[in-house]
């Protein structure tokens, strides 16, 4: 087997939450919403370009999410551009984050979390700042 790239990231979640997630998702990554299968459930796919790269599912009646699980996942993260006018919506919605430059690249990259919890990080690299 001879892996590709990395296809997508699915994230599960109510319905209201799964909502939040989408314009979240859209506002502040910049992501669309797009074409879908007709599965069973209830979801999003999010796509950047022509890729869907976020699926947002909705969990099944009594499904609950275990959260005491261990992990070892820390963020996911996208590659970005225009720093100053994603840290506009940020600051507009009011999300908190953490600004970093990467040493020797000047690559910017910006931490939060998204309404479910998860971290992000955006990556700004020198060019497309």
């Amino acid at each position: 087997m001879t892996t590709l790239g990395l296809s997508h990231i699915n994230l599960r979640a109510g319905r209201e939450l799964l909502d939040e997630l989408k314009a979240f998702y859209c506002d502040v990554v910049g992501l669309r919403v797009g074409p879908r299968p007709p599965f069973m459930g209830f979801g999003y796919w999010l796509y950047c370009g022509e890729q869907p790269i976020v699926h947002l599912s909705e969990t099944d009646p009594g499904e609950e999410r275990d959260t005491r699980v261990a992990t070892t996942l820390d963020h996911v993260a996208f590659d970005c551009a225009n720093v100053a006018a994603v840290e506009e919506v940020l600051k507009r919605r009011a999300v908190q984050y953490q600004s970093t430059v990467v040493p020797a690249s000047r690559q910017v990259q910006l931490f939060f979390r998204d309404p479910g919890g998860t971290k992000v990080e955006l990556n700004f690299g020198t060019s497309n700042d």
